[in-house]
C-alpha cells in the first residue's frame, strides 16, 4: 500500500505540472486560432463591401437608363446589336456545296 501511495504522489508531482503546461498551450492555440479567423473575415467583409459598391453603382446606372426620359433605349439596344452582328464573309468558307469524290 505505500508503494501506491509513493507511485500516485510521484505521478502527481509530475503530473500537474504537465497539465498545466498542456492546458496552457491549448489555450494559446485556440487563441491563434481566433486571430487567425479574424483576420480572415475582415479581409471576407472588405472584399464584400467591394463588391456590394460595384453592384451599387451598377444600380445607380440602370436606374439612371430607366429613368433618363431622354434616353433611346431602343436605339442603344440596336447599336449594341450592330457591333455585335457577324458579317457573313467573315472567318473561312467551309466549301460544303461541293461534294467530295470517291
Amino acid at each position: 500500500m505505500g508503494e501506491l501511495i509513493g507511485l500516485a504522489a510521484v505521478v502527481m508531482i509530475f503530473g500537474i505540472p504537465l497539465l498545466g503546461i498542456w492546458t496552457s498551450h491549448q489555450q494559446k492555440i485556440a487563441k491563434l486560432q481566433v486571430e487567425s479567423t479574424a483576420e480572415h473575415t475582415a479581409e471576407k467583409a472588405a472584399q464584400y463591401a467591394t463588391h456590394i459598391q460595384r453592384l451599387e453603382d451598377r444600380v445607380q446606372v440602370l436606374e439612371r437608363i430607366v429613368t433618363d426620359r431622354g434616353y433611346d433605349i431602343a436605339t442603344q439596344i440596336e447599336a449594341l446589336r450592330d457591333t455585335r452582328r457577324v458579317d457573313g464573309d467573315a472567318g473561312v468558307t467551309l466549301g460544303l456545296e461541293e461534294k467530295e469524290r470517291v
